[in-house]
């Protein structure tokens, strides 16, 4: 059996790759797994789950639950919200364990698990390796340890965990979005009603898209991977800002009163400045990843803002926070960790701290934005080469050097393996988009010709 669980949990296509034996069969070996590693000792456990609207979450869930209940394990079940909520709502409750259902950006077929432990942070490396361990060995013919009798897990409805997210959410912000108005671009997934309900009981006039998930169109041209709709809609409504979740909304894109797209990146610059102004910026310091544009990285050294930066995934994000106890953090992507108020990305808190930084300068988003100009990027894959000789080809790394050498101090070369195919994706930043071209484009021949 290849590896289950990937950097987000266990993914693949529902009823296919993910099925309800798998779900239920992983749920049981995670409640074993806590069990014998203290974590539930001396006391019932309970489990928070909940799902985005994905029809295939609907067989999940029962099959998650069921498999909960069975190793003796208390449900309290949220229904659909966002990955983030189910997050604190497991920490905010005492829940031992938290399970959300979905595939976050990716198209309707998809779906997955993703288990969170106690406080409502990812599992660690181990205990995903020793949940799928235990799973395999018991798929295979070993029987578990069933509870009988009352030692089996109830399973009871939790309605009011909306309310209390959102209450949340609204208590964070550091002022009241009164006379914004904005569009929300909800995917049709997680977030349809939770994010509406927490802007308008912040005080802004909203306009909604992708508000109306009926199982099959989550993530179907709308959303943050599919910003066009919202640039419209806010041109259209003469809005101040847009706001654009995914599937589970653990991300935010927005885009400003013109029309155009304020990444991730920008995103984190105009909170970095807010929070730093408050004195919640620790350390002074921002974490990102490699790909985060260099554009980002000059603007907060021209700030006098620290960046550090750790390999590409907001897991890695979020364990160079917790270590170092840093406040701030994310991805281009839109996944941006603010870990005093969350233990995940949270779309709907990031919007709400970007529209409560243009409430309160009366500056437009466009204008907070411009502390960053982000720089030409190129990327471009390059498959079927030997991803393991990257930073072992002597001819690779003299052109990396000559290339570094041509971009000088504003530009950037970075050559990176994938994680899952026999690819090499090279990324290149220059203040011109020719040459960012030109130089990805020598680079990807020769990849082809040392890798190949």
């Amino acid at each position: 059996m290849g590896r289950l669980f990937g950097t987000d949990g266990v993914r693949g296509v529902a009823n296919a790759d993910l099925t309800a034996e798998l779900a239920l069969g992983l749920s049981v070996a995670a409640a074993h797994v806590l069990a014998e590693a203290g974590s539930f000792e001396g006391h019932r456990p309970v489990a928070v789950v909940g799902r985005d609207p994905r029809a295939s979450g609907e067989f999940l869930e029962a099959a998650v639950v069921a498999g909960l209940a069975s190793a003796g394990v208390d449900v309290l079940r949220v229904g659909v919200l966002p990955t983030p909520a189910v997050a604190y709502l497991t920490g905010a409750l005492g829940a031992d364990l938290g399970v959300m259902l979905s595939a976050s950006h990716n198209a309707m077929p998809d779906n997955g698990i993703k288990f969170l432990a106690r406080g409502g942070h990812k599992l660690d490396d181990e205990l995903e390796e020793r949940v799928e361990a235990v799973y395999d060995e018991h798929r295979t013919g070993a029987p578990w340890s069933r509870p009988t009798g009352a030692g089996v897990g109830r399973v009871k409805s939790y309605a009011e965990g909306f309310d209390q997210y959102v209450a949340h959410l609204i208590a964070v912000l550091p002022n009241r979005l009164d006379g914004l108005k904005i569009v929300l671009d909800e995917a049709h997934g997680a977030a349809a009603r939770v994010s509406p309900e927490a802007f308008s009981r912040a005080g802004a006039e909203i306009i909604t898209i992708g508000a109306d998930p009926d199982g099959l169109n989550i993530n179907d041209g709308c959303g943050s991977t599919h910003l066009g709709l919202l640039k419209a809609a806010v041109v259209e409504h003469g809005a101040d800002l847009g706001i654009a979740h995914d599937g589970d909304a653990d991300r935010c894109l927005a885009v400003d009163h013109t029309g155009a797209e304020i990444d991730g990146d920008q995103i984190m610059a105009v909170l970095a400045l807010a929070m730093r102004e408050r004195s919640v910026l620790r350390s002074g310091t921002v974490v990102a990843t490699v790909m985060s544009n260099l554009g980002f990285k000059l603007a907060m050294e021209r700030e006098g803002i620290s960046l550090v930066q750790t390999a590409v995934g907001d897991r890695y994000v979020l364990e160079e926070m917790k270590e170092h106890g840093y406040a701030l953090g994310g991805e281009q992507s839109g996944h941006v960790i603010i870990l005093d108020h969350a233990t995940t990305g949270d779309g709907t808190l990031t919007g709400l701290l970007l529209a409560a930084r243009v409430a309160q300068t009366g500056r437009t988003l466009k204008d907070l934005a411009s502390v960053m100009e982000r720089l030409p990027q190129v990327l471009i894959n390059v498959p079927d080469v030997d991803r393991s000789r990257v930073r072992t080809s002597a001819e690779l790394a003299a052109a990396v050097v000559d290339a570094e050498r041509e971009l000088g101090s504003t530009g950037r070369v970075l050559l990176r393996p994938s994680g899952t195919e026999p690819l090499v994706r090279v990324m290149v930043e220059a203040a011109d988009i020719d040459q960012a071209r030109s130089v990805a484009g020598r680079l990807a021949d020769v990849v082809k010709s040392a890798l190949g």
